[in-house]
């Protein structure tokens, strides 16, 4: 008996990148957020969202234009993601958040307003990040980190080139301690290779005064002194803890 050959065809390209495009839009693209978006639209800051820049489990990164043609980066937190609550060790310590209800939205908003105040702790500081521009819930707007319209790459991508990074890194790292501010999530995949090292994703950043401020500290400057370890770029921790805290001039 012949077999009976299925009438059923299988999905072409195109069809699949529109089920991934819009499966990405729904995560982040839900009712109040396009309401946010609507409402920066409508105010003459924002005139298109172009493409994700990046993605992740928490956030999504866009690019966006603006009505003068310049570009933006929106970051989006997603408001249906349990992973914040895994997190939630980062806001509990910060005094700046003793008061906010726990239910899952308001820790999402949260982390936003965090990574704002965090951002203009950095601008003020003179540190090599992105420029805050305003924050409304789960929407954060900022400087758009690249050239000619293109983003800056991570550096897990491009991998370093010269000591003058790492030490470009750790000066802004010094910058941020003598601010009040550790970063807490410091690694190479959370930096931009631009014409200087951009740190980037400042949403677990915390207060000098939170409890695990100095274990995060330590676990920051481990993560990137190991990194540039592997490429040869050697610089010794303890070395390198002292510069950051003002004990030692020059690494």
């Amino acid at each position: 008996m012949a077999r009976k050959v299925s009438k059923k065809k299988k999905p072409d390209r195109d069809y699949f990148l529109i089920t991934e495009r819009f499966k990405l839009e729904s995560e982040v693209f839900d009712r109040r957020t396009l309401l946010i978006l609507s409402k920066l639209m409508g105010k003459g800051i924002l005139l298109n969202m172009d493409y994700p820049i990046s993605t992740g489990k928490e956030a999504n990164v866009f690019r966006a234009t603006t009505p003068s043609g310049s570009f933006l980066a929106v970051k989006i937190y997603k408001i249906e993601t349990t992973h914040f609550m895994c997190r939630k060790e980062y806001l509990t310590g910060d005094p700046r958040f003793n008061k906010f209800q726990r239910n899952e939205r308001d820790f999402v908003n949260a982390f936003a307003q965090k990574e704002f105040k965090n951002l203009q702790i950095c601008e003020k500081a003179g540190i090599h990040s992105p420029k805050p521009l305003l924050q409304v819930k789960n929407v954060l707007v900022m400087e758009f980190m690249g050239e000619e319209g293109l983003p800056y790459t991570p550096l897990n991508v491009l991998k370093p080139e010269s000591m003058a990074q790492l030490k470009s890194i750790l000066g802004d790292v010094k910058k941020m301690y003598s601010a009040g501010l550790v970063h807490a999530d410091l690694s190479e995949y959370n930096i931009l290779v631009g014409p200087s090292p951009i740190l980037i994703d400042f949403g677990q950043g915390v207060v000098l005064s939170h409890p695990n401020s100095e274990k995060y500290l330590e676990r920051d400057l481990n993560n990137i002194l190991n990194y540039f370890a592997k490429f040869e770029f050697y610089i010794d921790f303890d070395k390198a803890l002292r510069y950051v805290k003002g004990e030692e001039k020059r690494i």
